[in-house]
């Protein structure tokens, strides 16, 4: 009798099916947090919708933070690449700190629902993000350069702080302020943080 070689079908998904699926939780996770508001939509709606099982949404995702942050990632390689171009020209830092402010800015502004997607009864994800520690150590190096004198570290923590989704939430929200008004704050706060005195 003539030995059959049998193959059984590798029941993992392939690299291709993966990425698939990985594309599609996102796209179907900003459907639903377009339609519904991030707060209110959770994992298994989300997987329902995608009409995948809840084990391949957490193959790929951990919590609807992570789904969150993954939304956010190309637009903070976005701003990473044009810091990165903004610092190799020949401006002061001073403008760069400036500059970088604003954009940080916007950034939060423009991502308000998935930045704000953590825990609220702890300190801000936002804060600890590894994905957001580089604003701080930008804003760190640019603050050094204005004045060697500073306590560079304390300087920095003050600006990033006020750079936390929560922080420019409650500007925004309870005190009224507008984009512009928070720019122009920050501004005058670096300055005042980087003033030289005798």
């Amino acid at each position: 009798m003539e030995e059959q070689n049998l193959i059984m079908p590798d029941p993992r998904p392939t690299r291709a099916d993966a990425v698939k699926n990985r594309e599609l939780l996102l796209e179907t996770a900003t459907r639903l947090f377009h339609q519904n508001g991030v707060e209110t939509v959770t994992m298994s709606q989300i997987a329902q919708e995608a009409q995948v099982g809840k084990g391949t949404l957490y193959r790929h995702f951990t919590s609807k933070t992570d789904i969150c942050y993954a939304l956010l990632d190309q637009d903070q390689r976005d701003l990473q690449n044009q810091t990165l171009r903004r610092l190799s020209q020949h401006n002061t830092p001073c403008d760069n700190l400036r500059w970088f402010l604003e954009q940080a800015v916007h950034f939060v502004a423009r991502h308000d629902d998935l930045l704000a997607s953590g825990d609220e009864s702890t300190t801000s994800v936002f804060i600890h993000h590894r994905a957001h520690l580089w604003w701080r150590q930008t804003i760190r190096g640019l603050l050094g350069k204005l004045n060697p004198n500073l306590d560079v570290d304390y300087a920095a923590d003050v600006l990033y702080i006020m750079l936390d989704v929560n922080a420019i939430r409650f500007q925004r929200r309870v005190q009224g302020y507008d984009i512009t008004r928070i720019i122009a704050g920050l501004h005058t706060t670096m300055e005042r943080l980087t003033l030289q005195t005798d």
